[in-house]
């Protein structure tokens, strides 16, 4: 039976957080490979997959391997994953107190951390209103965070989640981008996403 995902990937995407995620669930997985200089995700037949030609896209075939539903956004694919693969204990089930935080943080990595760095990184010609705009300035998003991660392991606490793969991700992309500011403040949380044997698989394939 063919494998129950398939992950259109480039590894300089997003796409490789999905990637790990896919490790962290034990989930059979298949690579569809895209070449940006080729443009193989504007493609027709991509295109018809995910009409904005990005990556990460997903084809969830279903755990009989006769599905076909597609997932486009990182977030959305990590909590499908997450949901799909309860068996990994990746995401709180419904009723848990811990499942809120867990939907914040991974809507928060898309929904406001990544556009603060854009503010950040491509400064406006004059500041929107304050009103007008619907996330934090770049250094209060990664205050945030911190503060999060000040007295526990993990943004959940004691458990990794798929939360961690959301905020993880971003914290190692802007590091390596040298645009994380105090990043001795993220040093141990990186160190011990970066020890788990799924991102190492993930990282070394």
């Amino acid at each position: 039976m063919s494998a129950r995902f398939v992950l259109h990937y480039n590894p300089r995407s997003r796409a490789q957080r999905i990637r790990w995620l896919l490790e962290e669930a034990g989930a059979p997985y298949d690579l569809a490979r895209h070449d940006f200089a080729a443009r193989t995700h504007k493609a027709p037949e991509f295109l018809a997959l995910n009409p904005d030609g990005k990556l990460p896209t997903l084809v969830d075939r279903g755990p009989d391997g006769a599905g076909s539903t597609v997932v486009t956004e990182s977030a959305a694919i990590v909590l499908h994953v997450a949901d799909a693969c309860p068996e990994a204990g990746l995401a709180p089930a419904i009723g848990d107190p811990a499942r809120g935080a867990y939907l914040n943080w991974i809507v928060y990595s898309v929904a406001a951390i990544e556009p603060a760095l854009l503010d950040e990184a491509f400064p406006r010609g004059s500041d929107a209103p304050a009103s007008a705009v619907g996330w934090p300035p770049y250094a209060g998003a990664l205050d945030r965070v911190a503060a999060a991660l000040s007295d526990r392991p993990y943004l959940l606490g004691e458990a990794f989640s798929a939360a961690d793969i959301a905020i993880g991700s971003f914290l190692f992309w802007v590091r390596g981008w040298g645009k994380l500011p105090e990043a001795g403040r993220f040093a141990g949380y990186l160190d011990r996403l970066a020890a788990r044997p799924a991102y190492i698989r993930a990282e070394s394939a």
